[in-house]
């Protein structure tokens, strides 16, 4: 399956009405964080704002009963002052910002079972986002024209498949030619999926004497789990081609009995398959926000310009200093398909200023702590990590 890349410059429903939430998405710096991106980001919050007042009944009662008497913002500060919707709201709720015709995909945040975030989305929406993945791994260097092989630790595609990890990977195959490409999970023929891990160890040696690049996309925990079998049967490290990378989506959630330290699988992955450090990173984000988030060279999480993150105390809810741990608030001014501009994560963090990463960018940062809480709250992950039981003992 292979996605071409999006060069067609993508429009807000109403330029008229949106023309601030076009401007700043139109910034082609990624981490370009300033005063004037601050202006624009304000100007954008407050378009965005109005946009779903007019379009969503939910959000029109949420702003009056808890937002700002004007309904506006002027600062940073104020859109952090905002009433923010929890992920898991999204779990129980469809609370759409456009009529059923207007949605280009539709897109689920869990597996197979369990509770499932609904989001649907427009073209704009939907392609703002891609176009924001596009400039981060332009920033990065990783749109090339040199074909690559590309082996997948995520769910190969059912028919109407719609988990949003799944879709996130093969998306991501547009940016380097597709000379060949593999799922680890495959389709079972019983509508469900089953980890390959002696294809995915033969996909790896066959790309290592094919000589070309390899991106490896998906859960960690799968990598993880293929390259201890690779160990435990004794086989020697493979080199993969330069230029070869991993980038991991997902997390270890269901499988932290199983997990390793972040370095610990860099280490692992340098020594089994001869990838370089600074290429082997992790992205985070959700279907219920859509900003793509991907490691630096020093595996920090920097704040792209088309968003802002405020750390909430877990108690007060209160936005916290640097480096304390809380809440990951995600807002972001540029959705126009449902409310989703200011979202509480079920997950723990704590941020930073630019200059206490080595990596060079400007732009703040974060890091996750992990999961808040022991509910029963499945994602994408937790149901592919059922998989991994039995097959990489």
């Amino acid at each position: 399956m292979n996605a071409s890349r999006n060069d067609a410059h993508v429009v807000v429903p109403d330029p008229l009405r949106l023309g601030q939430v076009q401007a700043l998405c139109d910034l082609d710096a990624p981490y370009a964080h300033g005063d004037a991106a601050d202006a624009l980001f304000v100007a954008a919050m407050n378009e965005i704002i109005a946009w779903h007042v007019k379009h969503n009944d939910f959000y029109r009662r949420l702003l009056a009963r808890s937002g700002p008497a004007d309904g506006r913002v002027h600062t940073i500060a104020d859109c952090a002052a905002l009433p923010a919707i929890h992920a898991n709201f999204f779990k129980t709720h469809e609370i759409a910002s456009i009529a059923p015709e207007q949605v280009a995909l539709h897109l689920t945040s869990s597996g197979t079972t369990g509770q499932k975030s609904q989001m649907y989305f427009d073209a704009w929406s939907i392609g703002a986002g891609q176009q924001m993945v596009e400039k981060i791994f332009g920033h990065y260097g990783w749109v090339t024209p040199q074909a690559a092989n590309y082996l997948l630790f995520n769910y190969e595609p059912l028919a109407d498949w719609k988990v949003g990890t799944s879709w996130t990977s093969n998306s991501l195959t547009r940016f380097a030619p597709i000379n060949d490409l593999r799922y680890a999970l495959r389709r079972n023929g019983s509508g469900g999926h089953e980890f390959d891990v002696y294809g995915a160890i033969r996909s790896l040696q066959e790309y290592a004497e094919q000589g070309l690049p390899v991106r490896i996309f998906g859960f960690p925990a799968f990598v993880n789990a293929t390259l201890e079998r690779m160990q435990a049967l004794g086989m020697p490290a493979l080199s993969l081609a330069p230029g070869s990378m991993t980038f991991f989506g997902g997390g270890w959630k269901g499988q932290a009995d199983r997990a390793i330290p972040k370095p610990a699988l860099q280490a692992r992955i340098e020594q089994q398959l001869g990838i370089d450090n600074a290429l082997i990173r992790d992205g985070f984000g959700s279907v219920e926000h859509s900003v793509p988030y991907i490691e630096c060279a020093r595996h920090h999480f920097h704040i792209p310009v088309w968003s802002r993150v405020v750390i909430r105390d877990v108690a007060t809810l209160e936005p916290l200093p640097a480096g304390e741990p809380g809440f990951l608030n995600f807002i972001s001014a540029y959705v126009t398909s449902a409310p989703s501009h200011n979202v509480i994560m079920g997950d723990l963090a704590a941020w930073y200023p630019g200059e206490a990463c080595e990596c060079g960018s400007s732009a703040p940062w974060f890091d996750l702590l992990g999961r808040a809480g022991a509910g029963k709250n499945r994602s994408c992950a937790v149901a592919a990590a059922e998989l991994l039981k039995g097959n990489a003992a």
